[in-house]
């Protein structure tokens, strides 16, 4: 009975785990990764399209993306989409792919990445445990309604409590502390 809920709070955390990993994969370290850009939105024939969709990223060394459109025209749009991001990098056309060298980063920028890394983590966090509050009402409202017995209803409580701290203290963190490598790596 109470299974379901569990597995519907489940689901809901791997979505919560996931969007954290495309949250911070933005986080620019000192290795150039087609992530960094994939989400740049594009003006493109009159339609703000990502990145992603308008052409082709690689990264032929750790310093460097290569961004080749699909269509030659997308070019300046690319630039300019580029020149107008977070990123604070300047774009070079070069025929008909767009590079980017990604430049040292500072000490100071690397903890204000920590800190946007931490930022991020707390915020996952609290995301997993709403989740956990909100499985463990509809499981009290199972018990309410009589349709959980009191010990099913203290062992589904269990159940979710052990769920959030894997999520918590393993995968939350594991990723985090991946991250933060990334970043602190010369």
């Amino acid at each position: 009975m109470y299974q379901e809920v569990i597995k519907d709070m489940r689901a809901k955390m791997e979505r919560t785990i996931e969007h954290f990993k495309n949250e911070i994969a933005s986080l620019r370290t000192g290795r150039a990764s087609p992530a960094l850009v994939e989400g740049i939105k594009v003006e493109y024939y009159g339609q703000t399209l990502p990145l992603i969709q308008v052409a082709s990223i690689s990264a032929p060394s750790a310093q460097t993306l290569v961004i080749e459109p699909w269509d030659k025209n997308a070019l300046e749009p690319i630039q300019k989409a580029i020149m107008q991001s977070s990123l604070g990098i300047m774009p070079i056309v070069d025929k008909n792919l767009v590079r980017l060298n990604m430049p040292s980063l500072t000490q100071e920028r690397r903890a204000g990445l920590i800190k946007l890394l931490d930022q991020k983590t707390e915020e996952t966090r609290v995301a997993i445990r709403q989740e956990r509050e909100s499985a463990v009402k509809k499981v009290q409202k199972m018990k309410e309604d009589e349709i959980l017995r009191e010990d099913d209803f203290f062992k589904a409580k269990m159940e979710v409590q052990k769920i959030v701290d894997e999520y918590q203290t393993q995968k939350v963190k594991m990723i985090r502390d991946k991250k933060e490598q990334e970043i602190l790596h010369v």
